[in-house]
């Protein structure tokens, strides 16, 4: 027994999930969340034989796992070679101490939204980000995700692979299948995130003083207490306050460009702080580091959502934000919907149109070759680093990182329709329109 096996003491056997045996993923991609691209991005980013991981894509869409087995620090399931051989493939993920799932807990019910967002069975981008803040690693990264089969493998073979591939899908259903993974049941879970929610005020404990006496920061010397935590952005301006009374205002104020001046100032202050979160989304260098067209893009993004942005003044912020990076107001609505989704890389494959050539050439072909099956491939048609699919008004590009961007047609424009993934038919499922099920 290791590391990412449970051995709680009290506990005379390790809690598991079973899920059975998904149908073939055909025509659609394995995550459709962003914390599924995720845990696929550790498993496509950390391994060595990328020729492996591609086995295992095939092998987990034409159905080849069969039941999945998961608890605290295992992941287990039997994986079929092409000639039915069966091999048990385990996927392991070191679990955390019971002193990070107290402070996770803590910051958990800090936020109602992130309980109800948990309860709905979605994991708030803001928690996992206030996690790591705190020390504590909810998604894998590269390296996480370490690999046993009994093929003979000593990294993630195709059927480790493969069994990855088929986690990712149900974790878009249930997030609490990772939580499982990093050591806590749901009910646990709940059972500790309700003790938390309805523990008295007046507890045995007595309440702790904010800040830090005088004395001991002077002993200190230069260790500092730790910052708090940067607030979440909301998703819009708040609404300012009514300003309609009874009494006549006084002479020379007019209520109603007050309440526009308000209104102004709500979308201002929300544009300043989501500039001033800017650095933690980890989606661009610093600004100083940008062009004037990716930092016209980056406050446009800002500026173009909500409901402020069908006011007067976000319009002609947006008119002379287009002017003065030489692009029309479409063109800005594009690039501002591209940084939102991936700052400087998504923009660049936004508007720059490359040649895809030798090496880059044979494994985008290679890629896409593996992404479907024969049978259910879609017809695409490439331009340079773009493959359209002929009829269905879906687009990928390729990055020069190598990850696909899913585009969606809109009236005669191709828009950003997602983040970027390593495999392209997760993309492309991204870009479809809701319902489709499949490609023609």
């Amino acid at each position: 027994m290791n590391r990412y096996d449970s051995v709680e003491e009290g506990v005379k056997e390790p809690q598991e999930r079973t899920f059975s045996a998904l149908p073939p993923a055909r025509g659609r991609g394995f995550a459709q969340t962003w914390w599924g691209r995720a845990w696929l991005a550790a498993l496509e980013d950390g391994a060595l034989d990328k020729e492996q991981v591609r086995s295992g894509h095939r092998l987990a869409r034409v159905g080849a796992v069969g039941a999945v087995s998961v608890r605290p620090g295992r992941i287990t399931a039997v994986v079929e070679d092409d000639d039915r051989t069966p091999h048990r493939a385990d996927v392991l993920l070191e679990r955390l101490s019971d002193a990070q799932w107290d402070r996770f807990l803590d910051l958990a019910v800090e936020r109602a939204g992130h309980v109800a967002a948990l309860l709905d069975r979605e994991m708030p981008p803001h928690l996992v980000e206030d996690a790591e803040t705190a020390g504590i690693d909810l998604l894998p990264g590269l390296g996480d995700l370490e690999a046993e089969c009994d093929c003979g493998a000593w990294d993630h073979c195709g059927h480790t692979a493969a069994v990855c591939y088929q986690v990712a899908r149900l974790l878009d259903q249930d997030p609490f299948v990772l939580l499982l993974l990093r050591g806590r049941a749901e009910q646990a879970l709940l059972d500790g995130l309700q003790a938390r929610a309805t523990a008295p005020e007046g507890g045995s404990e007595p309440p702790r003083a904010e800040g830090v006496d005088a004395a001991e920061a002077y002993a200190a010397g230069s260790i500092l207490p730790p910052l708090p935590a940067a607030p979440e952005l909301p998703e819009e301006p708040g609404v300012p306050p009514s300003l309609d009374t009874e009494a006549p205002p006084p002479p020379g104020v007019d209520p109603a460009a007050l309440e526009v001046l308000a209104a102004r100032t709500a979308a201002m202050a929300h544009l300043l702080l989501a500039e001033a979160l800017h650095e933690r989304s980890g989606r661009s260098a610093s600004m100083a580091e940008l062009t004037v067209g990716q930092d016209a893009a980056r406050l446009a993004a800002g500026v173009l959502e909500g409901p402020q942005a069908a006011d007067g003044s976000a319009m002609a912020a947006a008119d002379r934000l287009a002017a003065g990076s030489g692009r029309s107001r479409e063109q800005l609505a594009s690039a501002a919907r591209a940084w939102r989704h991936g700052g400087a890389a998504a923009l660049s494959v936004c508007e720059e149109e490359w040649t895809v050539a030798g090496g880059e050439l044979a494994r985008a072909r290679a890629a896409l070759d593996a992404a479907w099956e024969e049978d259910e491939r879609p017809v695409l048609r490439a331009r340079g680093n773009r493959w359209t699919v002929v009829g269905a008004g879906c687009q990928l590009r390729l990055g020069r990182d190598g990850r696909w961007w899913p585009y969606r047609e809109e009236g005669d424009r191709w828009m950003p329709a997602g983040d970027a993934a390593h495999d392209p038919a997760t993309a492309l499922a991204v870009a479809r329109p809701d319902g489709e099920e499949a490609l023609p």
